[in-house]
């Protein structure tokens, strides 16, 4: 089998001005970013907005494992196989971060036949969307440091400055850092600390903004520091807005490209799921919305972290309302969470499934929460039974669950007939009644233990002094009703990665809390989850190389 990069190296792209051709979209309403990609003008965006919507499809996974569970390649998959079923589909995508592009993860185009393309351009610089995001973050940053050297005005207490730079790299020696050594002009000495860009409040504000007008709203309520009184000092304080949107103008663009089989597919934004709320932007769902009578999108990791923040936050702000959810599995994986060493997930082994498929099972229970239909998907290997693909499949149906079998990844959309047919079918005779897991209302530790003991399946939430302290002054502030994003491991329900399957019997530990009060959210830190990144003892980027002619190697 070729690798990934050799199946999308030797695609036949079409021209992105044919692919907008299916959309109806002209070619005075792109911005080309050469041949291949393009942004979508909000000249289009502005002539569609009036247009019915389609139905919404969330794709979402269970916890991922080192076996692997094709989330975003089952996502375009289906696309493409609505299109080989005569279906008008647009596919809403994340784009990648180049951290784990470079790191253990690779690049997140989808895999196999089952690819949207260029797949280099796309995980790499793409259209410079996450450089503008990390230009833009970097700006405030260094605005508010030269406020406090040019006399301090807002009387920035800079031990609680909580704006962080940021840089879209795997790099922990960031992570902790003392500025401004060095003499008198150089600055102010202070503890600083970087982010990855995907963990930048700016990437959350760009992806939950719905214009203009609205992002510079969004930019002007961030909280950067707290002054002597305690007081919260904002971006819109440090006369930073209108300089960092300029920088966010293009970015505010949807990203149009296409499918290895030319569906088209809307590609924006890219917020981490297990650091920050793991879906894409709110413009280009919506924009999809209009234009297609079906849009796949994916949320990040498992549905505990992706789904749970897509459903709780990017549908309580967007005002979005899924119609069906498809959640991923694979038989190695539930083999993997039962027990079973990688190097041997290749053998049969019912007893190890029985155990493992606890996670998928769980998974099951809380997207029901959300009274959205659920279709499970088993990503299919040539080394799954016959005998394992009917447990799990009895196992679904007697949950109340439609089941289909993929073979996106070998087959491309003719592998995904089978599964979209089973959507067409679950969208016909089953109602979406979709409702939030909790609302504004609660207090913040409520909506914290309600994640946590109905989504995680925890006994009970602990919190750090410091945190019980955070959150208390966060309520006193008024940021109360806002919704919580909780970081976690994505390895695990609980926050120990090490805890498979489906864990009973533990806690959550919350260590700390922070407003993001332009995104519309506070985030609460758990477990030993970091906000920037390491690399592995060996990198993806070990294996990443050009050839004479220009041609990428390596990257997956």
């Amino acid at each position: 089998m070729k690798t990934d990069i050799q199946i999308a190296q030797e695609a036949v792209i079409e021209p992105i001005v044919e692919v907008a051709k299916q959309l109806g979209m002209r070619e005075d309403e792109l911005e080309l970013y050469g041949r291949y990609k393009a942004k979508i003008s909000d000249t289009y965006m502005e002539r569609v907005e009036k247009n019915p919507d389609g139905k919404l499809i969330l794709v979402t996974a269970i916890n991922p494992t080192p076996a692997g569970e094709g989330k975003t390649t089952t996502s375009v998959g289906l696309g493409q196989a609505f299109a080989k079923l005569g279906k008008k589909a647009v596919i809403a995508l994340r784009e990648p971060s180049l951290g784990p592009c470079f790191g253990i993860k690779g690049g997140a185009s989808g895999g196999g036949y089952a690819q949207v393309v260029p797949m280099e351009d796309l995980n790499l610089h793409f259209t410079g969307d996450f450089h503008a995001i990390t230009s833009a973050n970097n700006l405030l940053a260094a605005l508010l440091d030269n406020h406090i050297q040019q006399g301090n005005e807002l009387e920035i207490d800079t031990r609680q400055v909580v704006w962080k730079r940021c840089l879209d790299m795997n790099d922990r020696v960031l992570r902790n850092i003392v500025i401004g050594l060095g003499n008198k002009m150089d600055g102010t000495v202070r503890e600083d600390h970087f982010v990855i860009t995907v963990a930048s409040e700016i990437m959350a504000v760009l992806c939950l903004s719905k214009d203009m007008k609205d992002l510079k709203e969004r930019l002007g309520r961030m909280v950067v520091a707290y002054n002597f009184k305690g007081e919260p000092v904002t971006a819109s304080d440090l006369k930073a807005v209108g300089s960092m949107a300029a920088l966010l103008k293009d970015a505010m663009k949807p990203n149009l490209i296409q499918t290895l089989e030319h569906t088209p597919a809307l590609v924006h934004g890219g917020p981490f799921a297990n650091i920050a709320h793991g879906c894409n932007s709110i413009r280009a769902t919506k924009t999809a919305l209009k234009i297609a009578d079906y849009v796949i999108t994916e949320a990040g990791f498992g549905a505990d972290l992706g789904a749970e923040k897509f459903f709780d936050i990017k549908c309580r702000i967007g005002d979005l309302k899924p119609d069906a959810v498809v959640l991923v599995a694979t038989i190695r994986a539930l083999k993997y969470n039962g027990g079973v060493a990688k190097p041997d997930l290749n053998v049969e082994n019912l007893e190890a499934l029985k155990k493992g498929i606890a996670n998928l099972e769980k998974h099951i229970e809380n997207l029901h929460k959300y009274r959205v239909p659920i279709v499970v998907t088993l990503n299919s290997f040539l080394t799954d039974t016959e005998a394992e693909i009917a447990y799990v499949k009895a196992f679904c149906e007697e949950r109340s669950c439609e089941f289909a079998i993929s073979k996106v990844w070998e087959k491309g959309g003719s592998g995904g007939t089978d599964l979209a047919e089973k959507v067409l079918e679950t969208l016909e005779t089953k109602k979406s009644e979709f409702k939030v897991l909790y609302e504004d209302s609660l207090s913040l530790k409520e909506k914290i233990e309600t994640v946590a003991k109905e989504i995680y399946g925890a006994d009970h939430v602990v919190y750090t002094g410091g945190a019980s302290r955070q959150l208390k002054q966060l309520e006193d502030l008024g940021f109360g009703n806002l919704p919580v994003c909780i970081a976690k491991t994505q390895y695990s329900l609980s926050d120990d990665p090490a805890l498979l399957g489906r864990p009973e019997h533990f806690e959550i530990s919350v260590r700390e809390a922070y407003v993001s009060a332009g995104a519309g959210f506070v985030v609460v830190l758990t477990g030993a989850v970091v906000t920037m990144p390491g690399l592995s003892k060996q990198p993806a980027a070990y294996g990443i190389d050009v050839d004479e002619d220009g041609r990428i190697t390596g990257l997956f």
